[in-house]
């Protein structure tokens, strides 16, 4: 049985319930499709131990509704993982969400039809649809790259991702447990678990610059005070560099060193993100001020964790990379971590990891941990991964994959030439987790889908799609910004080279969150130029 509606949106996060609930709103006939057996996005599949915001919480959220926000409060900074899977599912009851997102069912394929303009789209739960528009909002970082080393699948122990982590947990208690990977989220992990696991053997490839996490908790004062600002956050959020309450305020030059220093030191006792994206934001560009910010970072792990051996296996050196051009994490007595007896760092970046045997990890140069349990903190195949992952195909038997297997392009990162009337959201070329709060952007995107789909109504359209033209014009002035910065002289997910052949590009808009809402205003108020609105062949009536 094939069901026909107006729109399918794929996705139950962030993106996902806003987009549902702002089509709905349009008065049009809307349907969800989420894989997972809930609301939550990233949220529902990422609950690792130590799972938490790094986005102070009460930016993290909806802007459009007032009572939505502040008949929330959150208990701390940070929340973990479960506050916030909480908080998603208090948004999809209050907006009445559910009803209209089908669950534990995902899109395996999508098939554009250019004489009527609508996609037939089908589910491995067997359900199909025959839709006007498709928005993906499958998100940023949600393709785990699963299978990464030989052998995985001999382990006698247990062995899991930490975007797939099981929902009823894992019994680490006294376990011989491997973390590998020491990104955000290894990080998150390693410091959660240390204080339970028998033993703990890190697998580092690359050093991280880290941050330290101040989390106070709320009360009623503290909660009362954030809340109060939900009006200067609507203004100025979404109009900042990158989606925070906080901006770059002091210039490199205008200061001297002392000054730099003592704002160095300032903003680092803040305990949040605003080191990397409210200091100077030189950073990003000029490797003399790069590397004066790097080493100031340097110094403050070294100091933290004191021992030679550690410091030469856990932090960056001078000219592997500049602090920030990876993402940043925050972090809570990680560092302290590695000074305990059941905590060894093994570096695997001249030793790299041959195979996972029957008993553990086996190096290159054939040592053998041992291992129960196999934590795989390695990462997603960012920006592009979700969609491409799904069998889609456009015009003149144009496939997702096969078009960004050659080269990662959108326009403005809601739309691809080449896929009529599929619209996506933290995709490639539009501010994404790089260098925004999730939350700002994603809200922008979808708001942005939802005027575009009213205008192109009102003019009685049924199709729209980006202009070759259009396309070339977006990926040149994303690729001006995004290569003037030492981000795209990283390797790093960011441009996607942790992804075996992936072509490189910087995955996220580096230009800024206000600026790239301002150029996409622009087309839009230009008639979306750039876009080509048309009617389908096959239609026999104008939209209303």
């Amino acid at each position: 049985m094939t069901r026909k509606i107006d729109a399918l949106v794929i996705g139950a996060g962030v993106a996902g319930l806003y987009q549902l609930h702002q089509l709905r709103e349009m008065g049009m006939d809307v349907h969800g499709v989420e894989a997972a057996s809930d609301v939550g996005g990233t949220w529902y599949w990422n609950r690792y131990p130590g799972a938490k915001f790094d986005s102070e919480s009460y930016i993290y959220q909806y802007l459009f509704d007032e009572s939505l926000y502040t008949d929330w409060t959150w208990s701390e900074r940070f929340p973990a993982q479960p506050e916030i899977e909480r908080w998603m599912h208090y948004v999809a009851d209050r907006l009445d969400l559910r009803k209209d997102i089908t669950f534990s069912s995902k899109v395996t394929k999508a098939v554009y039809r250019a004489a009527e303009g609508r996609w037939t789209v089908e589910t491995d739960s067997g359900d199909t649809y025959d839709t006007q528009f498709v928005i993906g909002c499958t998100g940023m970082l949600s393709a785990p790259l699963k299978d990464r080393f030989k052998g995985q699948e001999t382990f006698k122990g247990q062995i899991v991702h930490t975007g797939l982590y099981p929902k009823e947990g894992l019994d680490l208690e006294g376990k011989r447990v491997g973390v590998i990977g020491i990104g955000a989220t290894g990080i998150q992990v390693i410091q959660t678990i240390a204080p339970i696991v028998g033993s703990m053997t890190v697998f580092v490839r690359t050093p991280q610059y880290v941050l330290p996490m101040k989390n106070p908790k709320y009360g009623p004062a503290e909660a009362a005070a954030y809340k109060a600002r939900l009006g200067e956050f609507q203004k100025t959020l979404p109009n900042s560099f990158t989606g925070f309450e906080y901006d770059f305020e002091h210039v490199w030059a205008d200061c001297t060193p002392e000054q730099r220093r003592a704002i160095l030191e300032e903003i680092h006792a803040d305990g949040s993100l605003k080191l990397w994206l409210a200091s100077f934001g030189e950073m990003f560009f000029d490797e003399a001020v790069s590397e004066e910010i790097s080493q100031f970072v340097r110094e403050k792990m070294e100091a933290r964790l004191k021992d030679p051996r550690l410091i030469d296996i856990l932090v960056p050196k001078a000219g592997d990379y500049g602090f920030g051009t990876h993402r940043v994490p925050l972090e809570m007595n990680y560092l302290e971590v590695y000074r305990q007896d059941n905590v060894e760092a093994v570096p695997v970046k001249d030793n790299p990891i041959a195979e996972i045997v029957p008993e553990g990890v086996k190096l290159e140069d054939g040592t053998v941990y041992p291992l129960d349990v196999i934590i795989m903190a390695v990462g997603f195949d960012a920006g592009s991964g979700a969609l491409a992952r799904i069998d889609i195909h456009g015009r003149d038997g144009m496939t997702l994959k096969g078009e960004w297997d050659k080269d990662i392009r959108t326009t403005l990162g809601v739309q691809k030439y080449g896929f009529p009337n599929l619209f996506m959201t933290g995709a490639p070329l539009a501010p994404s987790a790089a260098l925004c709060n999730m939350t700002t952007c994603l809200q922008q995107q979808t708001e942005w889908i939802t005027d575009c789909i009213k205008a192109m109504r009102a003019k009685g359209a049924t199709v729209i799609e980006p202009t070759a033209e259009g396309e070339d014009a977006w990926v040149k002035h994303h690729d001006e910004t995004a290569n003037a910065t030492l981000i795209a002289k990283t390797n790093s997910w960011y441009t996607g080279s942790n992804v075996p052949g992936k072509p490189r590009r910087v995955l996220s808009y580096t230009g800024g969150v206000g600026t790239y809402r301002a150029k996409a205003q622009e087309i839009a108020d230009k008639g979306y130029e750039g876009f080509a609105m048309s009617r389908a062949p096959e239609m026999a009536e104008p939209a209303e």
